[in-house]
């Protein structure tokens, strides 16, 4: 039997935890994904299955600040976007979700960014 790879590891954690987290209209769902190279943000609402707001350092914006989206600096420039766009349509509470990453590192930096920004969790 094959040894689970550090990806597996993360998909169960994120599983486990994801059946207890959910988004509400009042608290939404503020998810994030983190690539090598990459990380986005988004604010879901789990009962309609929307996305309320959206941030990555794919974004035009983030692409002219950040000259590598892979590093802490360019976390905090996704975590402040997408705490703005979500206070720009009301959103002021939040529930977190890591996705099953650790908190550390840019995941931290996206969620001190998005606090910066108005967002509560």
């Amino acid at each position: 039997m094959a040894k689970p790879s550090r990806n597996d590891k993360r998909k169960t954690r994120h599983e486990r935890v994801r059946q207890s987290l959910v988004g509400t209209p009042e608290k939404p769902r503020l998810c994030i994904y983190r690539s090598s190279k990459n990380i986005s943000a988004q604010v879901i609402d789990d009962t309609k299955g929307h996305t309320l707001a959206a941030a990555s350092t794919l974004d035009k914006e983030i692409k002219e600040k950040a000259k590598y989206g892979g590093n802490k600096e360019a976390a905090k420039l996704v975590g402040t976007l997408i705490g703005q766009r979500a206070t720009a349509k009301g959103i002021k509470q939040v529930a977190f979700d890591r996705g099953g990453f650790l908190y550390h590192g840019r995941v931290k930096e996206l969620a001190d960014g998005a606090r910066g920004a108005g967002l509560e969790f």
